[in-house]
């Protein structure tokens, strides 16, 4: 029997002990690079998409805006520069414009800033409500597999995530608001607040919040089905692994198997979506603000295609899409933190 040498196993038990850090970071490099990668994408993409519009550009850019004859002309020769001169000027910094929103009369920016708070506290309201609620009955449909509540639960959440968006919000609009089916007036038809309560107020914030109701209940049953059902499915794939059976055989009660073991494995899959979905759902929000008259980025988006609001839309675009990035590179991250195996 060879007996090892206690600075070699010290050593060894160091080194060991560093590298799980040093293949989160490599990891985690990997995935910043990629994503940066993914961006420079994006930006060729966004400023050659628009470029590529037909119709003379001169008329997308002044539709539904006096413009006088000076103007026309500086703006015609921004447009008539080379391609590579323009392509370069957009890099240098792609969140500033030099044209400015044709239906507001602004810079992009500028118009963009006051509509982002709308849409981070309807996305965040919604998406915490959909992860909590979906969570739990994945849990209880996995465990209880086959159940009365197993059936019921899957086959409504399925229900609802057919559902368009648009649709579910006219529905709720229609018995809520309007007064059908015997049930009185509720909650606001539109906006975000009433006209004239000052939201920096307990009573402003408590109209905010009344207006918020439709908004994020259809938001919430909407994406309510994805983290159910993937909950479920990552809980009965971990039904028949040998740790649940260890764990029952030591003597642990039924509900603490649940707990202290199945349950932290099977949410890897769900954290990871939780992410995913933040940047994928402002573009069903748009759909859902329009409905509500929500003054968020869906909104603005809307009203950014009716025009057709070139300038706006290119700067949305870019937004949308870089949030998209952005969180893929947090659940990436977040998905190795909490499964090392990933990191390899």
């Amino acid at each position: 029997m060879t007996v090892a040498d206690p600075a070699a196993a010290a050593l060894a038990e160091a080194t060991q002990g560093r590298r799980p850090s040093g293949g989160m970071l490599r990891y985690t490099v990997r995935r910043v690079l990629t994503a940066l990668g993914t961006v420079v994408f994006v930006i060729v993409v966004n400023f050659v998409l628009f470029r590529l519009l037909p119709g003379d550009p001169i008329g997308l850019y002044t539709r539904g805006r006096n413009v006088s004859a000076q103007q026309l002309v500086k703006l015609r020769e921004q447009l008539n520069r080379p391609f590579l001169e323009q392509f370069l000027t957009y890099i240098r910094n792609p969140f500033s414009s030099t044209l400015s929103s044709t239906k507001y009369n602004q810079p992009v920016w500028d118009v963009i800033y006051p509509h982002i708070w709308p849409t981070v506290l309807l996305l965040g309201v919604s998406t915490i409500l959909s992860t909590v609620i979906g969570i739990w009955l994945g849990i209880r449909s996995g465990w209880g597999r086959g159940t009365r509540f197993d059936q019921v639960t899957t086959g409504w959440t399925l229900i609802l995530y057919a559902m368009p968006e648009f649709w579910l919000g006219m529905l709720l609009l229609l018995v809520f608001t309007g007064g059908t089916l015997a049930i009185p007036d509720l909650f606001p038809v539109n906006g975000m607040v009433t006209p004239g309560v000052d939201t920096s107020t307990p009573a402003g914030w408590l109209d905010v919040a009344w207006h918020l109701v439709l908004p994020a209940t259809t938001l919430t049953l909407a994406y309510l089905a994805e983290y159910s059902l993937v909950m479920r499915s990552s809980l009965l794939d971990e039904l028949g692994e040998d740790y649940l059976v260890t764990a029952r055989a030591k003597g642990l009660r039924d509900a603490q198997v649940r707990r202290r073991h199945a349950v932290p494995n099977a949410l890897l899959p769900t954290v990871t979506l939780i992410f995913l979905n933040i940047g994928f759902i402002v573009s069903g929000a748009i759909t859902v603000e329009t409905v509500y008259s929500w003054p968020g980025l869906g909104l603005l988006s809307y009203d950014a295609l009716r025009g057709p609001d070139v300038p706006l839309l290119q700067a949305l675009f870019l937004l949308f899409s870089l949030s998209v990035v952005l969180f893929n590179v947090i659940a990436d991250v977040l998905y190795a933190v909490l499964d090392p195996r990933v990191r390899t």
